[in-house]
């Protein structure tokens, strides 16, 4: 169950950071980063926010520190959703229901580093 779930959350990264962002084929990541952080640099900044997805698919294939990789998606998706709920909230594609996806999201990635495993050695 955990590989599969580790497999899972990379995948979740993989799809936002590379399909999402990097290459741009849902555009309202982009409209969301360029509310969030300009119109000027929306395009750049949205690539720049898929390719550190893209790095934190690598890392956590790697395996490498795996608990502080787990805490610093839990807090990248707590932040991100936080800002958005707040800042953008007409682009979110589940509206309010959003958090939800991101609280059930959380969920998984803490099971699955800190239930499923008891000594990440």
């Amino acid at each position: 169950m955990h590989r599969f779930l580790t497999y899972f959350i990379a995948s979740v990264w993989l799809v936002n950071g590379l399909v999402c962002k990097v290459l741009g084929i849902v555009p309202r990541h982009e409209q969301i980063v360029a509310r969030i952080l300009g119109e000027e640099y929306g395009w750049l900044l949205t690539k720049a926010i898929g390719t550190g997805e893209l790095l934190i698919v690598i890392w956590i294939l790697s395996g490498i520190r795996s608990r502080f990789c787990a805490v610093t998606q839990i807090a990248l998706v707590a932040t991100m959703n936080v800002i958005e709920f707040f800042l953008a909230p007409d682009l979110l594609l589940f509206g309010s229901f959003n958090s939800l996806n991101a609280l059930v999201f959380i969920g998984i990635v803490f099971l699955n580093e800190f239930a499923l495993i008891k000594d990440p050695s």
